[in-house]
């Protein structure tokens, strides 16, 4: 059965961007699969805040979606592929204590994070 932690562990896409004054500043975050709706967002003074936001708006979204038997739309197939990475013990701690604090997989802080620094650092 498809329940919250279900939907919650899905690689979902998600962008952040910096917010302009006339938005309310800060950064907002979104699922680009859900923007056609635009039934939810997540905003925060940071990357990380907005990002948390948005985790505990889509689980919101998620099981009101589930009380009332709505379609929730899942990321295709494409989108994601798994691969075996070795990373030293100490790193993957900090990343699991992060993740944890923000409320999201351990996959999505790594993309997400990968995503910036490739955007940061791109020519």
């Amino acid at each position: 059965m498809k329940d919250l932690a279900y939907y919650m562990s899905l690689p979902y896409e998600i962008k952040v961007k910096k917010l302009s004054k006339e938005e309310g500043g800060g950064f907002g975050a979104q699922m680009p699969i859900f923007e056609p709706f635009a039934l939810f967002f997540g905003q925060g003074e940071s990357k990380a805040e907005a990002i948390k936001d948005l985790w505990q708006a889509f689980a919101a979204h998620v099981e009101d979606a589930l009380k009332h038997g709505d379609f929730i739309p899942e990321p295709t197939k494409s989108l994601s592929k798994n691969y075996a990475i070795t990373m030293k013990t100490n790193i993957m701690e900090q990343i699991d204590k992060e993740a944890s604090r923000l409320g999201i997989s351990r996959s999505a802080l790594i993309a997400v994070g990968m995503q910036d620094y490739i955007k940061r650092n791109s020519i």
